[in-house]
């Protein structure tokens, strides 16, 4: 192939570095925000946080200050000024040792260190419990593996014959009774009903361990060993017969069955805590929406005057051209900061404004709104409107909600207005709140019940809908028992 030069004309669309870097506070979240403004702070030595607070000089020293400062002064020989308290080469801590003072700050490192301390899990509670359950070595082994199979719900992730094969290359001479009566054992710890093979086995280990006077005791061992599918399809009539109980009877044995606890190892699994701190309060005062960030999400930066003052304009030193670099990068960041912030308020203000009916009422009366909305309002692109609303949120009387919540679809109605599906969704989840358990509600006549309000939504959508909100059919909400 023939090689060539050639000269081409054209247009290419650059991003400078401050348009990067706005783009990219724009778009963090509180958490990332700050880990950023504290790698600028360890990296450039012309930031610092504008603490004026606690850099203010004392400007009107009280008269004792004065008479200490001259007693420093006076020359060793004199005895008429002498000071309280003379200079000296140890300080007190090391004499002796001091206790920890009750401070603030000593009481929020200790409440930091309790709220990111390691979560219990259920299988170290079921270690413990075996520590402190005198088993031989060989039966240690056993149940070592069996607490390995149990899943964070308590069940068994494996069956019996499943850990007797997986033991087999350990004890040749192992019998699968040894691992069933293993089991037995582990499955009288706490929480009642852990290491089950099934539902079943859990109600049934929760049921044997209830004190033999406990009222339908019996017949409630006999329904979740033989007859647990008729309790879940509400077969009332073929569980009377079964049991030869009253149909008042058999109500009292189910609701001795309802104390009981499907999933016994969320009682013990605990998940560490996430805490979300709001982009921007909103509160009402004087028959007025107001909006403010949250100053506590990033401090005030400011540039370091002292390192300002070096710069020399003529000196084109290596360390003078850094310090020129650090400046102007400084103010990049400062400015980008302020118009983050700024470019927050204005969308959160806007929201506000076109949500003021969820704010009084809640979610109920939310109005359809969609990012070009508030982007044509206040002039700006979709795609920074989309990056404002990402891992933002706000706090209202409502609760703490994302940005991105306010954004939703929208369902036309007879007048010819427009409903948002998260209105909807909070039809739907009153409608079935307050249905009659015995006769729930359909997703015809859910579609039926909003007809009448005036909103034109069909009966799939209705059944979208409720599966998203993890709400179970008609058919699966009944309760005959």
């Amino acid at each position: 192939m023939k090689q060539s030069l050639n000269l081409r004309l054209g247009q290419q669309l650059t991003m400078t570095p401050q348009l990067q870097q706005a783009i990219k506070l724009l778009q963090m979240s509180t958490l990332e925000l700050q880990q950023e403004i504290q790698q600028a702070l360890e990296s450039n030595i012309m930031l610092e946080i504008n603490d004026d607070e606690s850099s203010q000089p004392d400007t009107n020293p009280s008269p004792e200050k004065k008479t200490e400062n001259s007693d420093f002064v006076t020359s060793e020989g004199s005895q008429s000024n002498i000071p309280d308290e003379l200079p000296v080469d140890s300080t007190w801590d090391d004499i002796y040792e001091g206790s920890l003072t009750p401070d603030t700050n000593n009481f929020e490192t200790s409440e930091f260190e309790i709220q990111r301390s390691k979560a219990s899990t259920l299988f170290d509670h079921l270690l413990w419990q075996l520590e402190l359950t005198p088993f031989s070595e060989r039966d240690h082994a056993i149940a070592m593996a069996i607490i390995d199979a149990v899943d964070e719900e308590g069940y068994l992730t494996s069956p019996p014959e499943d850990i007797y094969d997986g033991l087999q290359n350990q004890f040749s001479d192992l019998d699968l009774d040894e691992v069933i009566a293993v089991l037995h054992r582990i499955q009288q710890f706490d929480p009642a009903g852990v290491a089950a093979i099934d539902l079943s086995d859990c109600l049934k280990i929760q049921l044997q361990q209830l004190p033999e006077a406990t009222p339908y005791r019996i017949e409630a061992l006999i329904i979740v060993t033989h007859h647990l599918h008729l309790l879940a399809s509400h077969e009332q009539t073929k569980l009377i017969r079964k049991l030869q109980v009253t149909e008042k009877q058999l109500d009292d044995i189910v609701t001795l069955i309802r104390t009981l606890d499907p999933k016994p190892g969320t009682q013990i699994q605990e998940t560490n805590s996430e805490y979300i701190i709001p982009d921007v309060y909103v509160s009402k005062q004087n028959q007025q929406w107001h909006v403010n960030l949250n100053s506590e999400i990033a401090p005030n930066l400011r540039i370091n005057p002292f390192y300002s003052t070096l710069i020399k304009r003529a000196d084109s030193s290596k360390d003078n051209v850094c310090m020129k670099d650090h400046l102007q990068e400084a103010k990049w960041f400062i400015k980008n900061l302020h118009n983050r912030n700024d470019t927050l308020l204005r969308v959160a203000r806007c929201i506000v404004e076109r949500q003021i009916s969820f704010l009084n009422h809640g979610s109920i009366a939310m109005k359809p709104m969609v990012l070009r909305d508030i982007a044509e309002e206040l002039n700006l692109h979709e795609s920074t409107i989309s990056r404002v609303t990402t891992h933002k949120f706000m706090h209202t009387p409502n609760g703490i909600i994302e940005f991105k919540y306010f954004f939703s679809s929208h369902v036309s109605t007879k007048e010819g207005g427009e409903c948002s599906s998260t209105a909807i969704r909070s039809f739907i989840k009153e409608l079935v709140d307050n249905e009659n358990q015995t006769r729930p509600l359909s997703d015809s006549k859910i579609a039926d019940f909003l007809h009448e309000k005036g909103i034109n939504v069909a009966r799939r959508t209705i059944a979208k809908y409720r599966e998203a909100m993890q709400i179970s059919s008609s058919s699966q909400r009944k309760r005959i028992l």
